[in-house]
């Protein structure tokens, strides 16, 4: 048997619902770690399967997990053994590939299989590896694992240049060069929000960072001597927009309580423009007001500061509500769109010109279905369809949006949608 979300459609929606802790902050600053014999403490962390798995992985490699509070934790490794670190935890997320920066700063070495994580396509780690090989590692792949050990006892000043934007090996390439002891520059780095946070705890390790913004630069002065460190994550924009864009799409009345504004500015700009209104309460809550017109013409997601690819799922579920065709644009994964399928068992009318790109006919009255999750924001955006829709809805694959979303079954009813897990 397994878990399977039940929604049943049609409630009105009001009350409220909290922002937690930046659930992709929370993996580099948890591994940085590593980086210390000292301890740290870290505050604000979401209660998530993706960060549960992070302290496990963090426990198999010999670093001590204390809980000091319902949401703080104080991590010492200051006896590890990165080769003891469990495959099988690995393999459950994406963000497991931040263990191999961490452990090549601390032991010069690190074995590891693939990271896991959402079914949205092709998602090689090679921009990593080339990362690693740049900055002097050798790069090899056997028996299943990535090998990757480096041994620059004299470390020349490198420049290093991503081949893409990507916020996880750019914060690979930054926790592996704290721990070098000459500058490394970082070209076409990622500025994201989890990037800013990292940054910000290894200035508190006493770690020199700088960002340059031509080139999207940033420069990192390591030193062999991390400090332990004390943080709190900042609240999730994505948890912001998921929430933003379901009340939205259910012309509810509802509070958004905690949210990161700083970082969903370009969301709430775009939404405006598309015809939606909303009150900020002391820059810190949201309240969205029902909408009468909405015209929505296209949503592209862009690396950062554009809008992020995270939240084109939920904007696929608007469009099915708002009037005349909308495209979506994600260049990024050409597996994102998987969850559009089974929008349209539905009774959406969408089309998919090609793996990057959709085109949403909207208003459709979506019916509940029976439906299967492929990924963590693709299922926050079934759940968006299933409280739009009249009758019942299941979704299946459910892990996959706990992984993201803590105890959200419970959250949501604080809006009034009427959701309940049950065993098939």
């Amino acid at each position: 048997m397994e878990d399977v979300l039940l929604i049943k459609g049609g409630n009105k929606i009001t009350g409220s619902i909290e922002v937690r802790g930046a659930k992709n902050s929370a993996f580099a600053v948890l591994f940085a770690s590593l980086l210390t014999k000292e301890p740290i403490i870290v505050d604000n962390l979401p209660l998530i399967e993706d960060v549960f798995r992070s302290l496990e992985l963090l426990k198999s490699v010999g670093a001590d997990i204390e809980w000091l509070d319902e949401r703080k934790v104080r991590i010492h490794a200051k006896n590890i053994d990165g080769s003891k670190i469990d495959d099988n935890i690995v393999c459950k997320f994406r963000g497991s590939v931040l263990m191999m920066g961490a452990l090549l700063a601390r032991e010069g070495k690190v074995s590891m299989k693939t990271p896991g994580g959402c079914i949205i396509g092709v998602r090689p780690i090679d921009t990593h590896l080339d990362v690693f090989s740049q900055m002097g590692c050798r790069v090899e792949f056997y028996k299943r694992k990535y090998r990757i050990s480096f041994k620059g006892k004299k470390y020349v000043p490198k420049e290093v240049i991503l081949n893409e934007l990507s916020v996880t090996a750019t914060e690979n390439a930054i926790l592996f060069a704290s721990s070098l002891p000459k500058k490394t520059i970082i070209k076409f780095a990622d500025f994201d929000y989890p990037v800013q946070s990292l940054v910000s705890a290894l200035r508190k390790a006493g770690v020199k960072i700088k960002f340059v913004p031509k080139h999207h630069t940033i420069e990192v002065e390591g030193s062999k001597k991390i400090k332990g460190f004390n943080f709190t994550l900042p609240q999730d924009p994505l948890e912001t927009g998921s929430f933003i864009l379901l009340i939205a799409s259910v012309k509810g009345d509802a509070l958004v309580k905690n949210i990161n504004l700083e970082m969903s500015e370009l969301l709430l700009k775009k939404l405006k423009s598309f015809g939606l209104e909303f009150v900020i309460i002391d820059n810190k809550h949201i309240r969205i007001l029902p909408w009468k017109t909405l015209k929505i013409d296209k949503v592209q997601a862009l690396p950062y500061p554009g809008l992020s690819v995270d939240l084109l799922s939920s904007f696929g579920v608007l469009a099915t509500q708002t009037p005349g065709p909308t495209l979506l644009h994600d260049p990024l994964y050409e597996g994102r769109f998987k969850y559009l399928e089974e929008l349209n068992k539905m009774g959406a009318e969408i089309y998919l010109a090609d793996p990057h790109r959709a085109i949403v006919n909207g208003p459709s009255k979506l019916e509940g279905a029976d439906l299967l999750n492929y990924d963590l924001r693709g299922g926050f955006a079934l759940i968006t369809a299933g409280v739009i829709a009249k009758g019942k809805t299941t979704i299946k694959n459910v892990y996959q949006i706990y992984r993201g979303y803590e105890n959200i079954e419970e959250r949501l009813k604080g809006l009034g949608v009427d959701i309940k897990t049950i065993k098939v």
